[in-house]
């Protein structure tokens, strides 16, 4: 086992206050395409409706079906029930299981992107390089992306409990 000293101490800079910026989004399975909400608050129901009418919108003469996980607002019966109106098919997945939600690997991605190794001074820059990251999705990161943002999810099989 070995030391190592450092006689000259570094200071990384660490963003000061608390705010919060929050995205939800979906992303088409086959061309990727991004859809997103955002808000500074916190995401509830009416966030989820924002999106799903955001996604009835956006493919309008398509059948959608929303991979979601088991937050309780997005199982409230206001969401099933705007839903349901809009004709949006709702799949849950089981718990603990964001390895089979493909929009968990754009997440990662950019947090790899934005927020490793990374200061921002202001709350507004932070918040439009998560954004101009997003808008790129389609763009410059889609070589990066079409390798991650494949169907092939690591399941487990014959597993006993």
């Amino acid at each position: 086992m070995g030391f190592l000293w450092c006689f000259v101490r570094l200071f990384i800079k660490a963003p000061a206050g608390r705010q919060r910026f929050n995205v939800l989004g979906a992303l088409h399975a086959t061309s990727l395409q991004l859809v997103t909400v955002s808000n500074c608050d916190y995401i509830n129901s009416q966030s989820v409706a924002a999106l799903l009418r955001q996604l009835a919108a956006t493919f309008a003469d398509l059948p959608i079906t929303l991979v979601l996980d088991n937050a309780r607002y997005q199982r409230c019966r206001f969401v099933q029930a705007l839903a349901a109106e809009l004709g949006i098919e709702l799949l849950f997945l089981p718990p603990y299981s964001p390895n089979l939600n493909l929009i968990e690997r754009l997440w990662k991605f950019v947090k790899k992107e934005c927020l490793y190794s990374q200061y921002y001074e202001k709350f507004t820059n932070f918040k439009q390089a998560i954004e101009d990251c997003l808008a790129e999705v389609s763009g410059k990161f889609k070589e990066q992306l079409s390798s991650l943002l494949t169907l092939n999810f690591q399941t487990l099989e014959n597993v006993s409990l």
